[in-house]
């Protein structure tokens, strides 16, 4: 799996770039966001690989947390990487969080190829969706447990109901969201 791609800009579009990496030249789609932020003749991107039966699709992104609104969004159903990198085309992962959080469906359509069974379906899906403001949250107690619980097969929003005023270390948390996912 390709994570990144560092290399030479060859040839630029709005929603692709050609990037030339030691002889061999990756096409890269990109949003319009991360197209607008590439100025340089050399570039690195933060890419998700997807394999198909009939292609190989290589996104890029310059900055982590818009590959990770992408790679959220296309694990929904009916929103393949073409609509996520709408998406990402449209608004900035800050801008996204807040349509998400303010549940804005008319924001929402706005996007190419997004209905109102779309939009609604995101909403519903991303409810929880937070921009990381730069920090690990992954790496503090709550965010481990969150995801201890979340690698046993428990929902994100049981886990967080469930984790809901705990405080401790993440053995401490883990144990008492076992004990209130019990009850749910």
């Amino acid at each position: 799996m390709i994570v990144g791609v560092e290399g030479s800009v060859e040839r630029k579009d709005p929603t692709f770039i050609h990037l030339n990496v030691h002889g061999l030249i990756y096409e890269v789609f990109v949003s319009i966001n991360t197209s607008n932020m590439i100025n340089d003749k050399t570039v690195k991107l933060f890419t998700t690989h997807i394999i198909r039966e009939d292609a190989q699709l290589l996104f890029g992104f310059m900055q982590i947390n818009e590959k990770k609104m992408f790679d959220t969004l296309i694990k929904i159903n009916g929103v393949g990487p073409k609509v996520a990198l709408a998406i990402c085309s449209t608004f900035s992962p800050d801008t996204f969080a807040k349509v998400i959080s303010s549940k804005d469906v008319t924001m929402l359509k706005r996007v190419p190829g997004i209905g109102p069974k779309s939009a609604g379906r995101i909403l519903v899906e991303l409810a929880d969706f937070i921009v990381d403001s730069g920090e690990d949250v992954s790496s503090s107690p709550m965010g481990e447990a969150l995801l201890a619980l979340e690698s046993l097969g428990f929902k994100k929003e049981h886990i967080q109901k469930a984790l809901n005023g705990c405080n401790g270390d993440t053995a401490t948390l883990v144990k008492e969201g076992l004990r209130r996912l019990q009850r749910l």
